[in-house]
């Protein structure tokens, strides 16, 4: 699989799902299950138009066709640096378009542990006294 000229690294790139995104940058967590981990990353620096939902499946990325490169070309009164598109399972009755334009696109492969929920209870720390504990009476 390759996005905008980045070989992808083997693996199962199912799960798909935006983690960061403000002025400077998009970041696409990917995985075959993002409950407690991923394991690659797609981080566009300076984003200058995003066309995407927040979770998608599947993903099937191709080249821009030259009628989105025009349009963004147009909106933005450049030709962008880097340009994905794909289409990707949103969870509709059919695959939904979607459209990135950025400066910089990088591809982070390796296990990222997710945080665990604020509901989830808390999991015992390691202890600060070396014996048993102490008695209370």
């Amino acid at each position: 699989m390759e996005m905008a000229g980045h070989r992808l690294p083997e693996g199962s790139w199912w799960d798909w799902e935006v983690i960061v995104c403000n002025a400077g940058e998009l970041r696409l967590a990917a995985g075959y299950d993002l409950t407690y981990h991923h394991g690659l990353e797609a981080v566009f620096a300076d984003p200058v138009f995003v066309s995407c939902p927040p979770a998608f499946q599947d993903p099937a990325f191709r080249a821009p066709t030259a009628e989105e490169t025009d349009r963004l070309a147009r909106a933005l009164g450049e030709t962008p640096h880097v340009v994905v598109a794909f289409e990707a399972d949103a969870g509709g009755p059919e695959p939904v378009s979607c459209l990135v334009a950025a400066e910089r696109l990088d591809i982070r492969p390796g296990l990222v542990r997710r945080a665990p929920p604020a509901c989830a209870p808390a999991v015992p720390g390691p202890r600060d006294w070396p014996g048993p504990p102490l008695p209370t009476d």
